[in-house]
């Protein structure tokens, strides 16, 4: 039965709600479960997705999908033309130059060997569950990243779990405009138009194509989030991201309209508004902070997962505090109100309440407050101190530790202390 668990999850992929019922269904009547299998297998063969078969899909067999061979998906892979974006730098799933071809509203994404020809990964527009177009951080020249997220391929559901035949990719290209013979002939654009400009343009023309599957090219909106710490590089331009680490790697957290974005090493996560359970504060200090998002799986039966984003600048609190809470993303009882919301079930109506709505003080200003009357408390008592007084109570007197005065170590914060006076 676990087996016909699974094909559920992989045929209806983010539609939640259906697979909850399809499980509900089977449990109340267990005669159902041959039929939803069979029809779930159904629904895979025609999105042309591989069917469970244990472990992860080779990268073979991912091309073995008709991309490259014959039949059936091979012919819907060829059915009308693509526009060609030449030599471009891909870092996910391989890291290496190769051709981006942008299918009609039938196909998809197809990525193919600059020398060969061949298709080295392809993934259909109804398994694209979100793209995401972002500045790359730190670089003197502008350059941006496109990173496209198939369903369950979040960075958060286990894609072992349904098979999925999809992987993330990322491409950079650079803020300029394309040289001749870099762009098929399908490809129009003026002198003005950057390599960013085009492909967005291209992607939103196909999506909007796709009119049973919607899907929007994601970008930073400074309205959202905009950092105030000073940029080493390209100084007159604010950024939109926060530099962090997940354990010992770093990286970087975008505040986007639909959710957060961790980047850009593999894998990206995407933290989507429904995905999220609740987020919070932890080792807030004087000068860093850490970032905890508890978040669950595209899949009916994902249980939530905790993540920790450590050693944020403290001067990015207050506008990250004043984005979750705009989105009411500290609130663990709003979780379910905004999946409902993504299905468009339960009746749930209205915007998210705005800022002034949400005014109440969020976790990471109490830690702060916290923080501050400690030190007054320690000012106070430093005040009050009478040096004659040495020995009348129990414990009197100063250790040597005492006099030096350290503060314990902020657990996860690689080893940071509040330096605090």
């Amino acid at each position: 039965m676990s087996s016909v668990r699974s094909l559920i999850d992989q045929a209806f992929g983010e539609q939640k709600e259906l697979c909850k019922r399809s499980h509900e269904a089977i449990a109340k009547h267990p005669q159902l479960g041959d039929l939803l299998g069979d029809v779930s297998q159904y629904i895979i063969a025609l999105r042309g997705l591989s069917p469970l078969q244990g472990n992860q899909p080779s990268k073979k067999r991912k091309l073995d999908s008709g991309v490259n061979g014959t039949g059936d998906q091979y012919d819907i892979w060829n059915r009308g033309a693509y526009s060609t974006i030449k030599e471009l730098s891909f870092t996910i799933p391989q890291r290496k130059k190769l051709n981006l071809d942008i299918g009609n509203a039938t196909t998809g994404l197809r990525v193919k060997n600059v020398t060969t020809d061949e298709v080295e990964f392809a993934v259909h527009w109804q398994d694209v569950a979100q793209i995401v177009c972002l500045p790359v951080p730190e670089k003197a020249q502008a350059q941006y990243n496109f990173c496209v997220f198939p369903i369950n391929g979040d960075g958060i559901t286990d894609a072992s779990e349904v098979g999925s035949a999809n992987e993330q990719i990322l491409w950079t290209v650079p803020n300029t405009t394309p040289k001749g013979g870099l762009c098929s002939d399908d490809v129009s654009h003026g002198t003005d138009e950057t390599y960013k400009s085009i492909i967005v343009r291209l992607l939103n023309e196909r999506l909007r194509k796709k009119k049973s599957h919607s899907v929007q090219i994601v970008e930073p909106d400074p309205t959202e989030f905009v950092s105030e710490v000073s940029q080493p590089y390209r100084k007159g331009e604010k950024a939109v991201h926060v530099k962090a680490f997940r354990g010992n790697k770093d990286g970087f957290l975008f505040f986007l309209p639909t959710g957060i974005f961790w980047g850009f090493k593999k894998p990206l996560i995407f933290f989507s508004f429904d995905s999220i359970d609740s987020v919070s504060y932890t080792s807030v200090l004087q000068r860093t902070f850490n970032l905890n998002i508890s978040a669950r799986g595209t899949l009916a039966h994902s249980e939530a997962q905790e993540y920790e984003f450590s050693m944020l600048d403290q001067g990015e609190f207050a506008n990250i505090s004043a984005y979750i809470k705009r989105h009411q993303l500290q609130d663990a009882s709003m979780a379910e109100q905004r999946r409902a919301k993504k299905l468009n079930i339960n009746g749930v109506k209205g915007e998210i309440p705005s800022e002034d709505q949400t005014d109440s003080p969020g976790e990471l200003e109490k830690a702060a407050q916290e923080a501050g009357d400690l030190e007054d408390d320690e000012e106070e008592d430093d005040e009050n101190f009478d040096p004659g007084s040495e020995g009348e109570s129990e414990g009197s007197g100063t250790s040597d530790e005492e006099e030096d005065g350290d503060e314990p170590v902020g657990e996860g914060n690689d080893g940071e202390v509040d330096d605090t006076p």
